[in-house]
């Protein structure tokens, strides 16, 4: 572990001049043969997380338009965690190690690579905090379902391939602005729904190991397999930009379930601006009814996610 303490480098490169954090980019990294990310040590990682919720695993029956909330309990893998990280390629299964940051040794990897590229996020992008690590293995032929996530997402793929289609993060014919409203207030993928004519309208990545893609706030992706099974890592973390939206969206839905339609995400400024301030206020004072917005990153500008 010693290299992680060294003085961070960076292992994953792209376009930094070009890096804009509204818009998908590709990218590469040398996180392949990292020592924590090989199978005998996922293994150990998956028999820390037993007992907690930071483990999924799904069957292989989980399709594109399966609702991502839905998955564990619909189509449940069979066995456990651990014995499909054993023999991922023979599992039929769709393994989701969630909050690797909880765990110290993985913390000290998620700080590794994030630490890498902090500095050049933060110079178009400031506020950097609520860092998290994901980790997905899947055998072959399956399928991540299609949602949205709630932090930017640098996602690396370590080994076997896969194709992931992502969406920009303003396509409202995708996703609308509804969706998004429900999605932040409450993490409710509900109205976040799959349709088959959506991938003509997706960037599509075959990535390799080695390769990976960056993808904004809200971005919808969906991801197939190939023949060979897959292991992923994100990285995914929050900035004062993504706060102040998620905020706003808070706000559009308190509206919307009160009957009150308001205007076109992002085209009315005086609007914004009135529901940032109201959406602070209402969250300082955990919301309607005492209960909080469903991501405790609009409570807490915490430097790690909480395990929710």
């Amino acid at each position: 572990m010693a290299a992680m303490n060294a003085k961070a480098v960076s292992v994953i490169d792209m376009d930094w001049d070009a890096f804009d954090p509204w818009r998908i980019q590709p990218l590469t990294h040398t996180l392949t043969e990292h020592p924590l990310l090989q199978s005998d040590q996922l293994v150990a990682l998956g028999k820390r997380c037993r007992g907690t919720s930071r483990w999924y695993s799904f069957s292989s029956n989980v399709s594109a338009g399966t609702n991502f909330d839905d998955a564990a309990s619909l189509f449940p893998s069979g066995q456990s965690a651990v014995d499909s990280l054993r023999d991922i390629a023979n599992a039929n299964a769709w393994v989701l190690l969630r909050h690797i940051q909880a765990d110290p040794l993985y913390q000290e990897l998620v700080d590794f690579v994030i630490n890498s590229i902090r500095s050049q996020i933060e110079r178009k992008d400031p506020g950097l905090y609520y860092r998290a690590g994901w980790i997905f293995s899947a055998s072959p032929r399956t399928a991540t379902p299609f949602h949205i996530d709630r932090s930017h997402v640098v996602l690396l793929q370590v080994r076997g391939t896969k194709t992931i289609y992502v969406w920009d993060p303003d396509d409202t014919v995708v996703v609308s602005d509804r969706a998004r409203d429900c999605f932040h207030m409450r993490h409710d993928l509900s109205r976040t729904v799959w349709h088959e004519e959506f991938r003509d309208r997706a960037h599509a990545f075959v990535l390799k190991p080695g390769t990976g893609v960056y993808m904004p706030l809200t971005s919808p992706h969906m991801v197939e397999t190939s023949n060979e099974a897959s292991t992923t890592i994100s990285f995914t973390y929050n900035t004062d930009a993504t706060r102040r939206i998620a905020k706003i969206h808070v706000m559009r839905e308190m509206l919307n379930r009160m009957g009150i339609t308001p205007p076109a995400f992002g085209r009315n400024n005086i609007f914004d601006h009135a529901a940032l301030a109201a959406a602070s206020a209402i969250i300082v004072c955990r919301g309607p009814g005492g209960h909080p917005p469903a991501c405790p990153s609009l409570l807490h500008k915490s430097a790690y996610a909480v395990a929710d």
